[in-house]
């Protein structure tokens, strides 16, 4: 792997440099190698069970047919939650899990990725008082599981119902008129998913994983795959022990017999003057729902974004899902509900969308929804499952972004007590991740909630270089560029401005950044 050039510090954990040579490197050594298991998928699941075997001893190769975090795993509401809407459905063991995995990110993991967050529900006169004191019960519900799964208080406060006035404060561009107050949650939330993917795939290759993006497998057996090299057209086989299919919504695309339910999922995405003086998100009901509510989330980088929807999908899976009009135009209803000021169409910057990978009915061995395939795909199970193939290899489907981590190890125990492989248990419930910093062990600043301990390594690159240090759109320097070309995978400015900085989402500001992207390919790799 590449090293930091002299006087310039490095990662903050050796071994954990991803870029294109060590890519080169490493796939020419694969295919003389029986790896102990391989992974397909490097979305935060496929990311995570690399991590997870690779800290285990084994020794493991990850592949994905185009980049980390391309998938899902970028288009998510970046919330790490308790599994209140869980819980509500009566769904106790999603939701006491939810809640141990955010405690585990919060306190132990991936601290400097992931912190508590605030969130409002606008009493407005279309939320009647026995609702709103459903809602606070459910708060409170929610805050017994947080302390069930001992995550302190000081990591994650406690709910309470504020005054109008204070609601607006934190939201300043709420509608005074009616307004009773607001009831205050707190959840974590991410600074940026595709990160949280990025620093899972680098601890996992700290560990000796070899991440391998840009390869698609074509075929996959539980003793290996048969996989493309995307980017020279070449076809060879990786061969394993063990294979865990990690490729969410795609999965049945190596297994026809997975029974996957699709679900959209669209987010609006608001420039920063649009919604000014946003301190908290915003819980806003949907009409006619009793549990379902939309997200205005602020964003570290001035953005909001606004969702979600959960419409079911039919016919073949893109790679990208985009976002319809029609689901922007449901969006901007909701969010309108309670705001002083009207966000028109034109007002909205950028979309995105992303496929959840629901279980429908009809699975073999027992995996399916709750409701079988006739329900709504926002009354389907967020519980994943494990599925064997005839031919030996794990498929992990379901879930959801906050608990990654069990999904991860629960496909590797399977996957090891299958092929009887000498592996212990897993060990990534306290395994820091690359850019580790403990909890409020330094005041939060930009670089430090996207990079953690290594932002001082790349404020570095930009101290030596003042065009490296000139803001692009969002606040991204040409230094992060250049850091994320070294060590984090990029090897396109596709990857750049979509997944390692999120410059992308308005198309405005990925045409501007394009020359400094082109640039920082250039000069990372040279």
């Amino acid at each position: 792997m590449s090293s930091p050039a002299p006087g310039l510090p490095g990662p903050s954990l050796p071994g954990s440099s991803l870029n294109a040579a060590r890519r080169a490197r490493e796939l020419a050594e694969t295919r003389g190698l029986v790896v102990d298991v391989l992974v397909v998928g490097l979305g935060a699941t496929g990311a995570g069970a690399a991590l997870d075997a690779a800290s285990r001893g084994l020794s493991v190769a990850a592949i994905d047919a185009c980049d980390l975090a391309f998938g899902t795993s970028r288009w998510s509401s970046k919330m790490i939650h308790g599994g209140l809407r869980y819980l509500a459905r009566g769904q106790v063991g999603v939701a006491r899990e939810s809640a141990v995995e955010r405690g585990v990110l919060l306190a132990r993991t991936a601290p400097h990725l992931v912190r508590a967050a605030p969130y409002l529900l606008p009493l407005t006169p279309r939320v009647s008082r026995s609702r709103a004191a459903t809602v606070m019960a459910g708060y409170r519900l929610g805050d017994g599981l947080r302390a069930a799964a001992g995550t302190p208080r000081a990591l994650l406060p406690g709910p309470a119902r504020i005054p109008a006035r204070r609601a607006l404060e934190l939201a300043p561009p709420l509608a005074p008129d009616g307004l009773r107050g607001a009831l205050l949650s707190w959840d974590g939330r991410l600074n940026d998913d595709a990160r949280l993917v990025v620093a899972l795939a680098r601890t996992a290759a700290a560990h000796g994983a070899r991440i391998l993006t840009r390869c698609r497998a074509l075929a996959l057996a539980g003793d290996g795959a048969e996989v493309r090299d995307e980017l020279t057209g070449d076809v060879f086989t990786i061969r394993a022990r063990a294979t865990v299919n990690a490729t969410g919504v795609w999965a049945a695309g190596l297994d026809p017999g997975i029974p996957l339910r699709p679900s959209r999922g669209t987010h609006l995405v608001l420039r920063p003057e649009t919604l000014p003086g946003l301190r908290a998100g915003l819980h806003v009901p949907i009409p006619g729902e009793s549990n379902r509510f939309a997200l205005v989330l602020p964003q570290d980088d001035g953005r909001v974004y606004v969702g979600l929807t959960d419409e079911p999908v039919d016919g073949p899976v893109p790679d990208v899902p985009e976002a319809p009009e029609e689901d922007v135009a449901f969006l901007l209803g909701v969010l309108n509900s309670v705001l002083a000021a009207e966000i028109r169409r034109e007002d909205v910057a950028g979309a995105f969308a992303g496929l959840r990978p629901l279980l429908g009915g009809g699975g073999r061995d027992g995996i399916g929804g709750r409701d079988g395939d006739g329900g709504r795909t926002a009354d389907l199970s967020r519980r994943h499952a494990l599925l064997a193939s005839p031919g030996g290899a794990v498929t992990v489907v379901g879930g959801k972004l906050t608990t990654y981590r069990r999904m991860a190890e629960d496909a590797v125990d399977l996957a090891v007590r299958l092929r009887g492989l000498p592996a212990g248990a897993s060990r990534t419930a306290r395994l820091p991740l690359v850019g580790y910093l403990p909890p409020g062990v330094a005041a939060r600043g930009r670089l430090v909630a996207r990079y953690g301990a290594e932002a001082a390594a790349v404020r570095s690159l930009a101290a030596g270089d003042p065009a490296l240090a000139e803001p692009l759109p969002t606040g991204v320097t040409g230094a992060e560029l250049v850091w994320a070309v070294r060590h984090e995978g990029a090897l396109d400015a596709g990857d750049l401005l979509d997944r390692r900085t999120r410059i992308g989402l308005v198309p405005e500001d990925r045409a501007a950044a394009m020359p400094a992207a082109l640039a920082a390919l250039e000069r990372g790799t040279g």
